[in-house]
């Protein structure tokens, strides 16, 4: 009997051990709140740059001389709100989730922001022609485009910023999955830590003055023995 403290406080050393390497540390919870608030200002700043102007052109409308005709960030790039809704659905998944599966909702949100980022690049290196913009459903019918009269705005600037936001949340989700928590695992492990050690329910019984030695049956039988032979007496 005098080992089983020792054994007791090994038990005990290593079960805090397991569950410290099985939970995740507050690093783990501040990144994924790094993560969360990247994919939530990611889906803003999309969604702000689908509703800014980018492009600016003139276009000579009939009987109304020069008209400016501009194009938003949905008119050239309509999946711009899509990708915002898709980042902003990660957010609650990301935190759900665990494993492939998030893993696997990171790789898509980084895809999705690396693709907005090509088409961004691509339209700022080859901007839409004033021919381009007369044609946009907002432009006066029969107007002509005026040679030359492109203006650029800050929209796909703004658009930019979001595509590396998501592609920055992404690669987190997808490198750093095993260190990030998930909703509800520590009431999950409960369960089975809530299993009883043998070693450690034997030293309760004895700080209790119970015999842990001797069986239910034999205590009962024990306690009507003594009650037999004390009505004897």
């Amino acid at each position: 009997m005098t080992e089983a403290p020792d054994s007791d406080e090994r038990q005990s050393r290593r079960t805090g051990s397991d569950e410290r390497a099985a939970r995740p540390g507050r690093s783990g919870g501040r990144l994924l709140l790094v993560v969360s608030l990247a994919l939530t200002g990611g889906a803003a700043a999309l969604e702000g740059a689908a509703r800014l102007a980018w492009f600016t052109a003139g276009v000579d409308a009939v009987g109304r001389g020069t008209v400016a005709v501009t194009a938003t960030g949905a008119d050239l790039l309509p999946a711009l709100s899509g990708v915002a809704l898709l980042a902003l659905a990660t957010v609650a998944a990301a935190v759900a989730v665990a494993g492939l599966p998030r893993r696997v909702l990171g790789a898509l949100v980084a895809a999705a922001g690396g693709y907005v980022g090509v088409m961004v690049v691509r339209l700022l290196v080859s901007p839409p022609s004033p021919a381009d913009l007369a044609d946009l459903p907002g432009a006066p019918a029969g107007g002509t485009a005026v040679a030359g009269s492109v203006a650029s705005h800050p929209g796909p600037l703004l658009a930019a910023l979001g595509a590396v936001l998501l592609i920055a949340a992404g690669v987190a989700l997808v490198v750093a999955d095993r260190r990030l928590p998930r909703l509800g695992a520590r009431y999950s492990a409960r369960p089975e830590q809530a299993a009883t050690d043998p070693d450690r329910a034997t030293w309760e019984a004895l700080d209790a003055g119970v015999d842990p030695t001797v069986e239910a049956g034999d205590a009962g039988a024990g306690r009507s023995d003594g009650g037999a032979s004390g009505g004897n007496v």
